[in-house]
């Protein structure tokens, strides 16, 4: 025989061929529902992708992406013993966070002179790191405390690289308030620090994330910001080129890794054709990359390691210059030194030992992220435009229209998060109600939260499972026990073992403790077992088959025993019957599990 490469022994690997295969896989099933899915902005995602030519675009310098670390402890001192730990540990950048910016979450640093900023650098060389300050509101004051600490140390502003963080509209979004002048306070920022190595403007897309925005209305919003602060620096007599390298952006990874890196790919796409409608060679966006507060949970905190990692990762795999990962504690409170130890190091194996740094821009020509960037880039160009028509950033927030649309998009989220279409692992899956506390070095204050009148609202998606699970704490706290749901189960374990798995995870997403059994042949003895539990509340678990003979007089018998509310986990085809029978509602798949929890967690107290 003679010799062939294997591959030739093969039929060649076509599209039609591989859709043939799947639609015999499918058998009949709909190709569209079961393996196209769409982001939140309708962007489709295919199950396959064929190679595609790379787009050449702008893209970070070679070498690593910076390790960022926050430090925000309210004691100055503290601080620096922070920052130098952080630094020591592997970090090569820090974020100065003030106490009056909104990223605090409650704690940060009073910084009110020069002595106390002085204080929070302690023994940290400036011209050894990059170093971001984020004081909103009072980013002008910090940044003029800034200038005195560098002068008294004597370090050469040339070799520092400071990104000062001034973002007004950013805070306009996040406070409701306009800061008075601040497109002259900006341009004489810049004439001051013009030694400087850094940037002066940030445009920052978390405001737009935490309040609900879709890829496309982040990247819309940071294009817009940074196109009114480069026509801000021009107006007050700086050139074009001047202008543009003072600006630097920040974006939001989260856990969606192909849409993270696709949007970090195509902010730089963007802010290219604004350099390019304004007559400038293309240069490389300075692109700061932060994990999104708006995925972090409460319950269950280990799991936002996962998220913070993956979220990094993509950050870095996309082009960010700088990545900024959030403690996994920090929605919890003050992180101690092993949460930030732990986000540190993830951040480590990522660059060290996984050396995703290696490639400058490692997803080009690959079909599906080549495909998201250039969808991803149009879309946030109409809508960048949609802004500017409006009158800009600034008219379209005071105006409300850019809350408004943002706002359609937050709350098809929290339905698909209501609905566990969005599934939040150990909020609204795989709940533990016996998790252990996890150490902070203070208990975050609930007001932290709230947002000023006007302002863009700043939410986790997790919230509302846990103040179900707070509700349910506290009725632990009180009386000794949480809210219990009795499951009537119904024939044996194989029969009923998967609904009441189903239901028991369902149930404690609530807080609402399931009382578990091997199950029961006959009705008697079901409700029997009911009566003894002390339970108010039950959720019959069977198969569907087993239902069209028991479920009805399960049902009448449960409600004769005293039954406050009954639920039944599926979704048999008559409900009617069941309904007349006894059943107030019914559990599955799909079904809008958090107000069945709510109602649900209020009748099992009685």
């Amino acid at each position: 025989m003679e010799d062939r490469p294997l591959a030739e022994l093969f039929e060649p690997a076509t599209r039609e061929r591989w859709r043939k295969a799947v639609d015999a896989a499918l058998k009949g099933g709909d190709y569209e529902k079961r393996l196209v899915s769409k982001t939140a902005d309708g962007l489709r995602i295919e199950p396959l992708y064929e190679p595609a030519a790379p787009v050449a675009q702008p893209v970070r310098a070679p070498g690593p992406w910076r390790l960022a670390q926050r430090i925000d402890h309210p004691d100055a001192g503290k601080a620096a013993a922070q920052a130098l730990t952080d630094l020591e540990g592997g970090a090569d950048a820090l974020v100065l966070v003030e106490a009056g910016a909104p990223a605090a979450r409650g704690f940060g640093l009073a910084l009110t002179d020069a002595d106390g900023l002085e204080a929070a650098l302690n023994g940290v060389m400036l011209p050894l790191i990059a170093l971001r300050i984020d004081a909103c509101e009072r980013g002008f004051e910090v940044a003029a405390l800034l200038k005195q600490v560098v002068e008294r140390r004597g370090d050469d502003p040339a070799e520092l690289d400071i990104d000062l963080g001034l973002d007004p509209l950013g805070g306009q979004a996040a406070t409701g308030r306009v800061s008075e002048g601040w497109e002259t306070r900006l341009s004489q920022v810049l004439t001051d620090f013009s030694p400087y190595r850094g940037r002066v403007a940030l445009a920052d897309a978390r405001p737009y994330h935490e309040a609900g925005a879709s890829e496309v209305q982040e990247l819309a919003a940071v294009l817009a910001t940074a196109v009114a602060y480069l026509r801000a620096l021009e107006a007050g007599g700086h050139d074009l080129d001047r202008a543009r390298e003072a600006i630097s952006v920040l974006l939001v990874a989260d856990a969606d890794e192909f849409l993270t890196i696709a949007k970090f790919r195509a902010i730089r796409r963007l802010w290219a054709r604004v350099e390019e409608a304004c007559g400038l060679e293309p240069k490389p966006l300075r692109v700061l990359a932060e994990t999104a507060w708006r995925m972090m949970t409460r319950r269950d905190p280990f799991v936002n390691i996962l998220r913070t990692t993956m979220a990094s990762a993509s950050a870095g795999l996309g082009g960010a210059d700088s990545v900024t990962a959030l403690p996994y504690t920090l929605a919890l409170g003050l992180p101690d030194a092993f949460a930030r130890r732990v986000v540190r190091n993830s951040q480590i194996v990522l660059l060290e030992e996984s050396n995703l740094a290696k490639v400058s821009d490692p997803a080009a020509g690959a079909g599906g992220f080549e495909a998201l960037t250039a969808e991803l880039t149009e879309k946030a160009w109409a809508a960048f435009q949609e802004i500017e028509r409006e009158g800009g950033l600034a008219r379209s927030l005071a105006s409300g229209a850019l809350a408004g649309r943002i706002e359609g998009v937050r709350t098809a989220r929290e339905r698909a998060v209501a609905t566990r279409k969005q599934p939040l692992t150990g909020a609204s899956e795989f709940p533990s109600l016996a998790e252990k506390p996890v150490a902070v070095l203070d208990v975050a204050p609930r007001e932290a939260e709230a947002r000023p009148a006007g302002a863009l609202p700043s939410l986790r998606v997790a919230e509302p499972y846990e103040a179900l699970r707070d509700a349910s704490d506290a009725v632990l706290a009180l009386g000794g026990q949480r809210p219990v749901v009795f499951l009537a189960n119904l024939g044996p374990v194989a029969v009923h073992n998967a609904r009441s798995t189903f239901a028991a995870n369902a149930f404690a997403a609530g807080g609402i403790e399931a009382l578990d059994n091997d199950g029961f042949s006959d009705v008697a003895a079901l409700t029997d077992a009911f009566k003894a539990s002390g339970a108010r509340l039950a959720c019959l678990c069977s198969s569907d088959k087993l239902y069209e003979t028991e479920a009805v007089p399960a049902a009448r018998a449960l409600k004769a025993a005293g039954c406050g509310t009954l639920y039944l986990a599926g979704k048999p085809a008559d409900e009617a019957s069941l309904r007349e029978a006894g059943v107030d509602g019914f559990l599955f798949a799909g079904c809008d599990l958090l107000a069945l929890l709510t109602e649900a967690g209020i009748r099992a107290k009685g």
